[in-house]
């Protein structure tokens, strides 16, 4: 049997990944010397804690164990497992990565120009969200395509946002952008 793809382990996983509310957002094998790499992020709309993601990489291992013995995978020698979240580093690439980042900074760049804003609501198709901006002190609401911001990034910020910027994020994207 040939080294288990991409795509076989997501298919194995999802189920599992479901029960915790949970997406599988990249999956990656690496085969290193004796032992071989899966290395699996995860997200949800609730931010998985360190003992969500204990028990779920019990779960995935038991599954993997399994899968394994019945010959339906082959890892070679043997395997080291890796469950985590995403991280910062993960550029905002669909609808649901910007729904959960709501409220946070995101850098995106427009005609060459990066720019810093921060993420309000999404509309209702998901195809674009409403982003704050200041210019000074004054607020300035408006709407960005998704599709034009594959790269966009977010921001570590150490500042608590001011209580205006918050009522605009927590607005809904209709209200926001008027």
């Amino acid at each position: 049997m040939a080294f288990p793809s991409v795509e076989t382990l997501t298919t194995l996983i999802a189920p599992i990944t479901k029960e915790f509310g949970l997406d599988v957002e990249r999956l990656r094998t690496t085969r290193a010397g004796k032992k071989s790499v899966v290395a699996i992020a995860v997200d949800g709309d609730d931010r998985p804690g360190s003992d969500v993601l204990e028990k779920l990489t019990q779960q995935i291992s038991a599954c993997l164990d399994t899968e394994e013995e019945a010959g339906n995978l082959n890892f070679g020698p043997g395997y080291t497992l890796e469950v985590s979240t995403p991280g910062l580093d993960s550029p905002l690439t669909l609808p649901r990565h910007w729904r959960r980042q709501r409220g946070r900074l995101v850098s995106i760049t427009e005609g060459g120009k990066k720019r810093t804003v921060r993420i309000g609501a999404l509309n209702d198709d998901e195809t674009a969200v409403a982003v704050i901006s200041k210019n000074g002190k004054k607020l300035i609401v408006e709407s960005v395509q998704l599709a034009n911001h594959p790269e966009a990034m977010v921001e570590i910020e150490f500042a608590t946002p001011a209580a205006d910027e918050l009522e605009l994020v927590a607005a809904t994207y209709d209200d926001a952008v008027r």
